[in-house]
């Protein structure tokens, strides 16, 4: 039976978060008891060095991996007792996915990339289509639905991406290097997109970076070094 927790306030929550890789004949551990709770309609970013554990942990809340101990919460879920298929459905319906490399469909144009979670998720042609015009629309590419990734630039790439991470209204929008990719200029009018629609529609982001400018931008700040949380603080 899948456990609950009582506390269903956060979105994400992790309690003695732990993961340990296996290289050759040495262990090593990558999260050591990380606690995190995330909540509905927050604007928060991970930040640390390379090595501090940023992106294993997006992996642990993002469900693409399971903790070696502790637990991982999702809308109150511990995902640790979800078999692959549960998890794979759980991914697609609660959280939406922002790379640094895009990661769009090269074939596909900017509408069928923002289609395609919703069509994995069982939603009529009709009104996914619907749904990804008003999406690109509110990244500012209304006028670019039918051209395909190599005829946008950089920052509109970043933008179809956005669009089809929030695609099935997901509960938190996890973004790794979300300006990574793009010249400082592009960098800032993302974070303002990802700020607006945080705003606007209450939507959770967590932003994994080491680019300033986002951590001018968001409300609360997770610092990690050796695998732990050792700072959090508020912004602004």
């Amino acid at each position: 039976m899948v456990d609950i927790t009582t506390e269903l306030n956060a979105v994400i929550e992790t309690q003695g978060l732990r993961k340990m890789y296996q290289m050759g004949a040495i262990d090593v551990s990558a999260l050591s008891g990380v606690d995190l709770r995330i909540e509905k309609g927050e604007f928060m970013s991970i930040m640390g060095p390379s090595g501090s554990g940023k992106t294993t942990l997006l992996n642990m809340i993002g469900a693409l991996d399971k903790p070696s101990g502790g637990k991982v919460l999702i809308n109150g879920t511990n995902i640790s007792q979800l078999n692959d298929n549960e998890l794979a459905e759980l991914r697609n319906r609660e959280i939406g996915f922002v790379f640094q490399f895009f990661n769009l469909m090269a074939r596909m144009s900017a509408i069928q990339n923002v289609e395609m979670p919703m069509a994995f998720a069982g939603v009529s042609q009709e009104e996914r289509r619907k749904r990804a015009i008003r999406l690109l629309e509110e990244v500012g590419l209304g006028d670019r639905v039918n051209h395909r990734p190599t005829e946008l630039s950089g920052g509109e790439q970043q933008r179809v991406a956005i669009a089809r991470a929030l695609a099935n209204d997901p509960s938190v929008a996890l973004c790794d290097e979300p300006t990574g990719n793009v010249d400082s200029e592009t960098g800032k009018e993302i974070i303002e997109i990802l700020r607006r629609l945080n705003r606007e529609q209450q939507q959770t982001f967590v932003i994994v970076t080491h680019d300033p400018l986002v951590a001018r931008s968001v409300d609360r700040i997770a610092h990690m070094q050796d695998g732990l949380i050792v700072k959090e603080e508020l912004v602004g």
